[in-house]
């Protein structure tokens, strides 16, 4: 076996090298969801990705766009999986403070009380 480095890896393993998916399989499920490659959709695990390359594809309810640094030899940890890409996704929206924060999924006697309480007048 030579010691060089491959120029192309699969794609779903360098998803999971580079930490966006827990597990290999997990990695081929979205791939088989969804993920451009170079702009163009892929519908294998098993398409080849390399340095240069620029992968698109959703995540929870965020689309990330990422361009391939490097490909990686091991699952490391997290600082050496992000030397791998750079991020070049828009930022997440700010998230909406409007909206009352609650303690869990129903409100307790404390939320209530802090939704029914009228706002306070400034010429009070």
């Amino acid at each position: 076996m030579s010691d060089l480095a491959p120029d192309t890896m699969r794609v779903d393993k360098w998803l999971w090298h580079a930490r966006f998916a827990k597990t290999r399989s997990v990695a081929a499920g979205l791939v088989k969801a969804g993920v451009r490659l170079n702009g163009t959709r892929i519908a294998k695990p098993a398409a080849q990705v390399g340095p240069g390359d620029v992968l698109t594809f959703a995540i929870g309810a965020r689309v990330r766009v990422v361009k391939v640094l490097g490909l990686g030899t091991r699952r490391g940890p997290a600082p050496e999986a992000q030397a791998l890409y750079d991020d070049m996704s828009p930022p997440p929206p700010p998230p909406d403070l409007s909206a009352p924060k609650s303690s869990g999924p129903r409100p307790d006697k404390r939320d209530r009380r802090r939704f029914a309480a009228p706002a306070p007048d400034r010429l009070d």
